[in-house]
């Protein structure tokens, strides 16, 4: 039953590569779509607030410092409204609020939203008032997720353009980001979140006398404003602790099925934009391959785990598999196709508790977000983390056989080579370094409440992970809301945000300024089963060659000597 669920979500992703790649398509290429005539004259009044010129295009820096000015508004905005929230007015009463907003808590929270990571090292429900949700992560969910998606195709703009020193306007794909991509989808989505049972209020908390006798208090909010962007926008942060293993942000299977469409869908129909907006379609199509082969592959690996019944389990007559930390509504399979969606998506929203897996179930998330979330990936940003991946194949394969390599008639030069491997090598450089001081000072170790020896690294290690990835799921036997892991994971959210940013626009207008050079019986087929076979050699090896050191001395370790 379990692999029926996991046929019919990878089913429906691919089904809707392709309409949703081709719709995102026509609206960054200003293409007519059925929206237009509600959309053009919102558009027109927003470049007129703004003072956006929609005519002008940027350079690639001129770009980068759009996003990163951009970016460094809403962090600061954000880090105002937290440090002053409890001024707000509007529930929920401040008695349950019982977690403080440090200064340090306060910098983490903001940068973490404006980076869609959305790390959260706090409880929603016993941290934020109903506005600071609302005005500020909300917000934050909109504008980061469409700045990524502004970015994404900036990118494949320097794969589709020939002889051009630009790659567009980010105000312009910032809004039409906006406006015809996440609002109507969030709307559409929220609507059916609600009609599930999904709370949309600003209620006060409730308090409830149990059958037992105890008083219960049962948290309200504005839950449903938030639950659809989170995940569409591959932010992920939950309005509650529990985030999507809560009842209230995550009902029904059925809300968990379309939760993960949420994640996935559009992630997946960016090669498929990639391809015809470059005019190579087959060769998008190669790249959606890849990713499902590797999803195929991850999934299976999890869900043989977790269908595993522990032995201190099976010792007491239990059987079913893994249960332990998961929804009895969600059961083993979709908690694992959960985690494995979450993990390759830059989005962390979880309903199991991740530190309560296997280790080889651990193992495929933390994988999947050390590899830089080739597999769909976030919003616009995940394309480059593939691209880059596949060009590292081409460059290898280019000198095994003693010719210049090229992708889609575009050269990788010394220049060009630089930079994809500096992309390459930042991931490894930020997590295996911030890993290590942590593991190796008092401060760090702080954190580990929970579990010591190799479960005690993983979680060290796949907190890093997951702020590199932009991710921000947790396994939560890490204590993290410490002065320590507040700033520490505040360089890896930077780092996986906007330094990765730089060098693939750096690249982008490398590749942009160059004619586009006509395909040969020597030039090396992008859209074949050859090729994808080296994109798929080349994520294995590369991840083998950065990350296997680390990862024996985490999950694989606990798995041989549990």
């Amino acid at each position: 039953m379990h692999w029926l669920e996991y046929t019919a979500f990878l089913a429906v992703v691919v089904l809707l590569a392709k309409p949703l790649g081709l719709y995102v398509a026509r609206v960054f290429e200003g293409r007519a779509t059925p929206l237009d005539p509600v959309l053009r004259p919102a558009e027109t009044w927003l470049y007129r607030v703004l003072g956006v010129d929609p005519h002008r295009e940027m350079s690639p820096l001129t770009y980068l410092l759009c996003f990163l000015a951009f970016s460094a508004l809403g962090t600061a905005l954000l880090f105002l409204l937290l440090e002053g929230q409890r001024s707000l007015p509007g529930g929920p009463d401040a008695t349950y609020l019982t977690t403080p907003m440090t200064p340090d808590l306060a910098v983490n929270t903001a940068v973490s939203f404006a980076t869609t990571t959305t790390w959260q090292a706090y409880g929603g429900e016993s941290t934020m008032r109903y506005l600071t949700q609302v005005v500020g992560l909300a917000a934050q969910n909109f504008l980061a997720g469409a700045a990524g998606l502004a970015v994404g195709v900036a990118f494949i703009r320097g794969f589709a353009r020939e002889n051009a020193s630009t790659l567009g306007n980010f105000w312009v794909d910032l809004v039409r980001a906006l406006l015809w991509v996440l609002i109507p989808l969030s709307l559409l989505g929220g609507l059916v979140l609600v009609g599930q049972g999904v709370p949309l209020n600003m209620s006060t908390y409730v308090r409830a006398q149990t059958l037992e006798g105890p008083v219960q208090t049962i948290a309200q909010g504005p839950v449903a404003a938030l639950e659809l962007i989170k995940n569409l926008g591959t932010n992920g942060g939950g309005f509650f602790n529990a985030n999507g293993a809560h009842p209230y942000e995550n009902p029904t299977p059925l809300t968990n099925f379309l939760g993960l469409l949420a994640i996935a869908a559009l992630p997946a129909s960016f090669p498929i934009t990639f391809g015809y907006m470059v005019g190579r379609p087959r060769a998008g199509w190669a790249l959606l391959a890849v990713m499902v082969v590797l999803f195929t592959a991850g999934l299976a690996i999890c869900d043989f785990a977790e269908r595993d019944i522990p032995p201190q389990l099976a010792a007491i007559g239990l059987s079913g598999g893994n249960m332990e930390g998961k929804e009895v509504r969600f059961g083993v399979g979709g908690s694992a196709l959960a985690a494995v969606v979450t993990s390759n998506g830059a989005t962390g929203s979880y309903n199991a508790m991740h530190d309560s897996f296997t280790p080889l179930g651990v193992l495929v998330p933390l994988v999947n977000m050390l590899l830089g979330e080739v597999v769909f990936g976030g919003l616009g940003t995940g394309l480059y983390s593939m691209v880059m991946v596949a060009l590292v194949g081409i460059f290898m394969a280019g000198l095994m056989i003693g010719r210049t390599p090229e992708y889609l008639g575009k050269t990788i030069k010394a220049t060009e080579a630089k930079l994809i491997a500096g992309y390459t090598v930042l991931t490894p450089l930020v997590v295996t370094l911030l890993t290590a001081w942590a593991v190796a000072t008092s401060a760090g170790r702080a954190g580990l409440v929970t579990n010591s020896g190799s479960r005690g690294f993983t979680e060290v290690l796949f907190a890093y992970a997951s702020c590199m990835a932009n991710n921000g799921q947790t396994m939560a036997g890490l204590n993290a809301n410490s002065p320590f892991f507040n700033l520490t994971t505040v360089v890896a959210m930077a780092a996986g945000r906007f330094a990765l940013a730089a060098l693939a626009l750096a690249l982008a207008g490398r590749f942009a300024v160059q004619v586009r050079k006509p395909q040969t019986i020597g030039s090396m087929p992008c859209d074949t089963p050859t090729f994808g076979a080296l994109v798929l050699g080349s994520v294995v090896l590369v991840g083998a060659l950065c990350f296997l050191p680390a990862l024996a001395l985490g999950p694989i370790a606990e798995h041989l000597h549990p």
